[in-house]
């Protein structure tokens, strides 16, 4: 990892170990692990260093998003999955820390279940990419390469 290098923390939420086989007309046939692949490649096209993450867990996912500045961390991608459209405390370790995040989801949130359409995080988030499948991550990792570049 480069000293100069923009540090991207990447968290995916709960039940997206599942991926591949959970509600693929939803959600598609991509595995975490295939994402995660185009993730990484996309990050070293851009120069930039991620940590990847999954956690079904809000605890965990909650000190990790509080770590992140300590740690060093440039931008956060955030995919809370579940914890999006009811965790106060995902929402508020988020609105803590000076990181910016932006808010990712595989679906098109607002074209779901009501319950999904609304985010309890959007307004403490640097802004929400939704709908594009896997390639919402790509999409949210160009666009934090702009942020952490002042582009």
């Amino acid at each position: 990892m480069g000293e100069d290098r923009p540090r991207i923390l990447l968290i995916h939420g709960p039940n997206l170990n599942l991926l591949g086989k959970r509600e693929p007309q939803i959600y598609g046939t991509l595995t975490l692990d295939e994402i995660n692949a185009k993730i990484l490649q996309q990050a070293q096209q851009l120069a930039m260093d991620i940590e990847v993450m999954q956690t079904n867990h809000e605890g965990v996912m909650i000190d990790r998003i509080q770590q992140a500045e300590p740690d060093g961390f440039d931008c956060i991608i955030l995919n809370a999955a579940a914890f999006t459209h009811y965790s106060i405390a995902v929402r508020d370790a988020l609105a803590s820390i000076s990181v910016p995040a932006i808010e990712v989801h595989l679906s098109n949130i607002h074209k779901r279940e009501e319950f999904r359409h609304h985010s309890v995080i959007a307004p403490v988030v640097y802004g929400q990419i939704c709908g594009f499948g896997a390639d919402s991550y790509i999409l949210a990792l160009e666009e934090a390469a702009r942020i952490v570049r002042g582009a």
